[in-house]
């Protein structure tokens, strides 16, 4: 059980938070709705107090939102809602999911739906990162190469520069990867948290606030009370919907941070490997075999983004590769220009 004190600060912040939200919604059916909810929050704001006073302890001072609170409800204003709805969800304002799908998604009418269109996002997700990944490795480690390969002919220092290229990307990648999805798992499991508390100290105003996000999406108010209602029979797949609908969190997406650095590191290195190959075996013509290993790479790199872009694969892939060839020519004209000009 958490404390008190902290759950009501916590409940007077997200009320203060909808009203800024609300006031950003002026004039649209989102404004009743945040205003109720910030209604909402001040009623269990009182359970926390009337828990306080019970115990005996001293009543909190008036509430005073906090410095990032207040930077949170500037750039909302100065932003607007739906751009902000990540930091929003993290400060515990609610309904952020109203944000994310454009049209709402359909209404789940039984407990077993909750949930079943998520299912399907993370193995996607994951094979556009790894595409990314080798997109990221290829065009920045070819550009390095051909860069120094036109200042510096010499092989040995293309293949340390190459080598240094691929390890000092893999591991930012890594590094970077790991350091964002622990953050959000850390941000998810404080949220869920806070909402475990709060489903054992008031069910029903759970269920109140629930509710009104499904009928803001449009379901009508008697069907989206019994709904609610129904899901607060299964603590475990109402706290699952608690995330989804009123926070926005998605928990299919947030992976180990461990697998997400491996694979990061894994996806860059096979990319950035491929323009180094035929240096590190000493082919006597290592360069034009590394370009034409590279441009089939861009080519195949760019064909597969195209199940995510929805464009044609051929089109995709001459793109991807003029790109990257773009880059390379120019790093490799830079490189020759200052080996002359540095010589």
């Amino acid at each position: 059980m958490s404390d008190p004190y902290e759950s009501w600060q916590e409940e007077k912040q997200s009320a203060w938070l909808y009203r800024v939200v609300a006031e950003c919604e002026r004039g649209t059916t989102r404004e009743s709705l945040f205003n109720e909810l910030a209604q909402a929050a001040d009623d269990q704001a009182e359970i926390w107090l009337a828990a306080i006073t019970q115990k005996g302890g001293q009543p909190p001072a008036a509430f005073r939102p906090d410095l990032r609170a207040r930077v949170v409800a500037i750039l909302t204003r100065r932003f607007k809602p739906r751009a902000m709805r990540g930091v929003l969800a993290a400060m515990k304002v609610r309904g952020m999911a109203l944000y994310t799908q454009n049209p709402p998604h359909p209404m789940p009418l039984r407990r077993d739906d909750i949930g079943k269109r998520h299912q399907n996002g993370a193995a996607g997700n994951a094979l556009r990162a790894g595409v990314f990944g080798v997109n990221d490795g290829l065009v920045s480690n070819a550009a390095l190469i051909y860069g120094v390969a036109g200042a510096a002919p010499e092989p040995s220092i293309i293949v340390l520069t190459g080598v240094a290229g691929l390890l000092a990307g893999a591991f930012s990648m890594a590094s970077g990867e790991y350091v964002s999805v622990r953050s959000q798992r850390e941000m998810f499991e404080y949220q869920i948290g806070l909402e475990r508390d709060e489903l054992d100290e008031y069910p029903q105003e759970e269920a109140a606030e629930l509710a009104l996000i499904y009928a803001a999406k449009g379901m009508g108010a008697a069907e989206a009370r019994r709904l609610a209602d129904t899901l607060m029979q299964d603590p475990e797949r109402a706290l699952d919907t608690l995330a989804r609908e009123e926070l926005g969190l998605n928990p299919d997406e947030l992976g180990s941070p461990w697998v997400a650095a491996i694979s990061s590191f894994a996806a860059f290195t096979a990319g950035a490997a491929l323009p180094l190959l035929p240096f590190l075996f000493g082919y006597d013509q290592a360069l034009p075999l590394s370009i034409g290993l590279t441009a089939l790479g861009l080519f195949a790199v760019g064909a597969s983004m195209s199940l995510f872009t929805g464009r044609h694969a051929l089109l995709s892939g001459l793109r991807m590769l003029g790109i990257g060839g773009a880059a390379g020519l120019a790093t490799y004209f830079i490189g020759a220009w200052l080996g002359v000009s540095l010589g």
